[in-house]
């Protein structure tokens, strides 16, 4: 069984961490993500690294994934303090990036070549989010921008909402290399929009593996088929199922079950 994730992204984005830990156990996951803001919050309150470390250890949780650098991580410089002091404090595996990525192939690629290079630094692996809303459309655009920065622990992440509702290319994810697939988010949602605003829509408007109208089953095949070792994140924001945390977590976690 691949290693499961709770993305941080699943729970409103201030949901209480003790709570958040406790319902990643109980449902099964392997570990969770977190966001850069949300962690120094923890710090802030005095609850990380310490606490936080008491709370993973006590439920058998691990901090893998760190969300989220903008810009390829030009002037983020804040944010990537705090993401290596994660990195350095629970040994996280990864941390993803998001454009805008420029006009200028070669820039966006040293820009995120320079950030890999600091990354790798912390002993992260990367993973460029393609995303509909910016100028980083499709898997193509990231893979371009991956290629041009030629970095071992540099990849792509590959969200099944962002593959729906944008390019719906699943020739060219079949096509990545494994190794370039460093990151993997799941979820369903209908094919129509349910909000016209793209943004607002991805992190209210998700449903569980199985609930909604993806293919889901062609994406997960596509992705094995190119032999990614990637866990599987669980990036199912939706307001409807956050009024039941306890009833959404679980839920989502027998469903992507049912997949793989």
């Amino acid at each position: 069984m691949t290693e499961l994730v709770l993305s941080h992204f699943s729970l409103p984005r201030a949901h209480p961490i003790r709570d958040r830990v406790r319902l990643a156990a109980a449902a099964g996951f392997d570990s969770i993500g977190l966001y850069v803001g949300d962690y120094a919050r923890l710090e802030d309150q005095g609850f990380a690294p310490h606490g936080l470390r008491d709370l993973l250890a006590e439920y058998r949780i691990e901090l893998r994934e760190i969300e989220v650098i903008t810009g390829l991580g030009i002037d983020a410089h804040e944010r990537e303090a705090i993401a290596w002091r994660m990195a350095d404090e629970f040994g996280c595996r990864y941390i993803q990036v998001i454009g805008p990525g420029g006009d200028d192939l070669a820039a966006a690629g040293r820009a995120y070549g320079l950030f890999c290079d600091r990354a790798s630094d912390h002993g992260l692996v990367v993973g460029l989010e393609f995303l509909p809303f910016t100028d980083i459309y499709s898997v193509d655009d990231a893979l371009r921008i991956v290629q041009a920065a030629d970095r071992p622990n540099g990849g792509i992440c590959v969200d099944i909402w962002h593959h729906q509702r944008g390019a719906c290319d699943l020739a060219a994810i079949a096509a990545l290399p494994g190794e370039l697939i460093t990151g993997i988010q799941l979820s369903d949602g209908t094919l129509v929009a349910d909000n016209p605003d793209y943004y607002t829509d991805c992190l209210t408007n998700r449903v569980a593996p199985g609930d909604g109208q993806f293919d889901v089953v062609g994406f997960i095949a596509a992705l094995v088929s190119t032999g990614t070792t990637a866990p599987w994140s669980l990036e199912v924001c939706s307001a409807a199922g956050w009024a039941n945390p306890e009833q959404h977590v679980r839920h989502i976690g027998e469903a992507i079950r049912r997949f793989i």
